[in-house]
């Protein structure tokens, strides 16, 4: 198992793609703290995931820096020590730019951007002290890289995280700590349908894709473990794309 005896802590896990990385972190070994702001959606993914190991499950908000000291807190009181964290959580709205309210956009940088912050410093510091090194995986997207219509903070936000990841590398390298960022295509997940993605627009997208069909969320969850793990140890600084091969052609 290759997160086997690692601690973890893993953002916007109470479903979708998150919840696909909880489920394979637990599967490779690893002690999961995880989170979701809805508390219902949390408890539920606690209680389907139990039996494959250790787990504990805190409803918040991650932009909030006390819920990040919790999160922190929880996995160093539970299991001792962290080794390795996956902030996932994040948000898109769908609207045109000329028509994207104030408050979306701060709410989309909050969560997508602020939270990796916020809760990486706490990570890094811990990580630091433990003396051990460790691993930080963040979420971007392939909205990161170039542009999508309708999704101006969304794509402003994801660009802002492969700029973070790759600072973080270079500054937390000495400690041991190897940050990277994932930079999925089109998946299907439940953010993706909840921005009314139609049929018709979907069986056009598929035509972007070389592989013709959208990516699983457990294919996603695989580069997350591997980029956890120690058999990614001269991985980072990265933005790791997995999109069926969309962004390899004009």
């Amino acid at each position: 198992m290759r997160l086997e005896g690692k601690s973890a802590i893993i953002t916007g896990a109470g479903r979708g793609i998150g919840r696909a990385i909880a489920q394979k972190f637990l599967v490779e070994g690893a002690r999961l703290v995880i989170c979701d702001i809805v508390p219902e959606r949390i408890s539920r993914t606690e209680d389907e995931l139990k039996h494959l190991g250790p787990v504990y499950a805190l409803a918040g908000d991650v932009c909030q820096a006390e819920f990040c000291d919790q999160l922190l807190q929880k996995a160093l009181g539970q299991f001792g020590e962290l080794n390795i964290l996956v902030n996932n959580a994040g948000i898109a709205v769908f609207a045109p730019f000329m028509e994207h309210s104030e408050a979306d956009w701060d709410r989309t940088m909050a969560v997508n951007l602020k939270s990796m912050f916020l809760l990486g410093q706490r990570a890094a510091r811990a990580m630091i002290t433990q003396g051990k090194g460790g691993a930080i995986v963040n979420m971007a997207s392939t909205n990161g890289l170039m542009g999508e219509r309708d999704l101006a903070a969304y794509n402003a936000s994801k660009a802002g995280v492969v700029m973070l990841t790759k600072t973080m590398a270079i500054e937390l390298a000495s400690h041991g700590i190897r940050v990277n960022c994932v930079a999925p295509g089109l998946i299907r997940t439940e953010l993706a349908t909840e921005g009314g993605v139609a049929t018709s627009f979907l069986k056009d997208y598929l035509r972007k894709i070389p592989l013709r069909r959208q990516g699983l969320p457990d294919e996603v969850a695989n580069l997350f473990v591997f980029l956890a793990s120690d058999e990614s140890s001269y991985i980072t600084g990265d933005a790791i794309i997995i999109d069926g091969g969309q962004t390899s052609e004009e």
